[in-house]
Parts: structure tokens; sequence; C-alpha cells
């Protein structure tokens, strides 16, 4: 028997050959057979990957400051808070010694007061007293010339 091949037959055959060349590629690429195009996206490659580095760099920056701001802040709160506090507890002190002070000295002025009222009530009886006594002496001497007048002993 003899076999034909028919023409789409044969024209298959040679394409299959063709594609099993095309995709037999040699092992080794010599060297200066470079693909300019793969260089460059292998450049590009690298440079947008560096910059992905660099801008995410730049955004840990950032956070960075504000974590830092956000802590200085919280510190000069602090701080200030601190401040305000003693300042509220100074004065706080300084009313009270002020009170304390006020009563000493309002009890001090009463003390006086009181013992200005005691001496000024002791010189009234005293003066009343020595009125009094007085008044008793002149009505006793004039009793005392009434009586001698009365008995004739003095000629008025």
């Amino acid at each position: 028997m003899v076999t034909t091949m028919s023409k789409s037959q044969k024209s298959r055959k040679v394409v299959s050959e063709d594609v099993k060349q095309m995709v037999e590629l040699p092992s080794e690429i010599p060297e200066e057979v470079r693909d300019p195009l793969a260089e460059l996206m292998g450049q590009a490659q690298s440079a947008y990957t560096s910059y992905l580095q660099a801008q995410r760099k730049v955004a840990e920056a950032y956070q960075e400051r504000q974590r830092q701001g956000e802590t200085s802040y919280k510190e000069i709160e602090e701080h200030a808070a601190k401040i305000c506090t003693e300042a509220l507890e100074k004065a706080e002190r300084a009313l009270e010694k002020v009170e304390q002070e006020a009563e000493e000295a309002y009890t001090k002025a009463k003390i006086g007061a009181k013992q200005v009222y005691q001496d000024s009530v002791n010189e009234a009886l005293r003066v009343s007293g020595e009125t009094i006594e007085q008044a008793w002496e002149e009505t006793k001497r004039n009793s005392e010339r009434i009586w001698k007048v009365f008995q004739g002993k003095i000629e008025k």
C-alpha cells in the first residue's frame, strides 16, 4: 500500500516542525544579544520599586512626626495641668493663710474691744463711785452744817 499524504497534511507537518523550533529556545542567551526593551523594563520596575519604598518611608516619617507632635502636645498639656494645679494649691494655701490671719486679727480686735469696754466700764464705775462718794461727803457735810445750824452752833 502506498501512502499518499495530502497537501494539507504535509503543510501541517511543516508548521508543527516550525513551531517546535520556535518553542525550543537555546538554553543560553549570548551576552551580546540582550533585549534593550527588557533592560528598560527591568530598570523601570526597579525604579518603581524604589519609588514605592521611598513613598512608604515618607509615610512612615510623617506618621512618626505626627506621633512626636502628639507626644509633645500631651507633655505640654500635662505640664500646663501640673502648673495650673500647683497654682491652685498655692492660691488655696494663700487664702487659708489670709483667712487665718484675718481670724486672728478679728480675735485680737474683739479681745481689744472687750478690754476697751471693760476699761470704760471700770472707769465709769470708778468715776461713778468717786462722784457718789463726793456727793455723799458733800451730803454729810451739808447735813452736819444743817445740824449745827439747827443746834445753833453755827450762824448762817
